[in-house]
């Protein structure tokens, strides 16, 4: 398999995960709204939909890896009933906000949040009954080295649940969803957020994701077992799900 670009929010000499953190910390007062209106409101049922993979095994113990402002560990809380979800991320302005929401809705001791990094994860090997990650793993600086610290801090048998953009490759939804995300969303992102590099590296780092089956294979690679994508709304964005060995 041939090693993936390395595409960057601002091309500095600072390295991936440096610049993802400046990214997400800057343009955090408007990123839940963003989501909403960049997709429509669709992402609320893609998370739904990736939260489906963990209801039959009923996890008790969950780790939620790039939480953001927390919108899937709070709804995991809702739809799962857990006994504990900790949420991590480098984005310390998007925790903040994550705990706020958190507050807000009584379920903070249910749900931790804390600074973390995906590829040098603190808590002890089999730690966990599930992992979720939800469109964050395009933006690990090293995607096998933080999908091997997820199957780590996983109980044998766990699963992963990881929820990223895709390419549809049917016409002619391929030429608008290109067309949307080159041009469209970037120009909302400049006029809303004040980083039009934010959103114009979101679908520089969709174009370089390794998508469906090359992803299968890393997560394969990575230690897991019985790996599987699920390409939702024409493509647009996939759920990817394994177990444990």
């Amino acid at each position: 398999m041939k090693d993936q670009p390395v595409v960057k929010p601002y091309g500095s000499e600072a390295g991936k995960k440096a610049e993802v953190e400046q990214m997400f910390d800057r343009i955090a007062p408007r990123y839940d709204l963003l989501n909403r209106v960049l997709s429509l409101g669709i992402d609320v049922w893609w998370r739904k939909r990736a939260i489906a993979y963990l209801q039959t095994a009923q996890p008790a113990e969950i780790l939620d890896v790039a939480t953001g402002t927390a919108d899937v560990a709070i709804q995991m809380a809702k739809i799962l009933k857990p006994q504990r979800i900790v949420g991590i991320d480098i984005a310390n302005q998007m925790l903040e906000l994550g705990r706020g929401k958190i507050a807000a809705l009584g379920l903070s001791d249910l749900i931790t949040l804390e600074t973390g990094d995906s590829e040098r994860l603190r808590f002890e090997d089999g730690s966990f009954d599930a992992v979720t990650v939800a469109f964050g793993v395009r933006n690990f600086e090293n995607l096998e080295k933080g999908l091997s610290e997820m199957n780590r801090v996983l109980r044998s048998g766990g699963r992963v649940v990881i929820l990223e953009f895709s390419k549809p490759h049917v016409f002619p939804i391929k030429q608008l969803y290109n067309a949307y995300f080159k041009y469209v969303l970037p120009l909302i992102g400049r006029l809303t957020s004040r980083d039009m590099r934010a959103y114009t590296y979101l679908f520089e780092s969709v174009q370089a994701f390794p998508e469906g089956n090359q992803f299968t294979e890393i997560l394969t690679k990575t230690g897991f077992q019985n790996p599987i994508c699920e390409r939702l709304t024409l493509g647009i964005c996939s759920i990817y799900s394994a177990t444990k060995r």
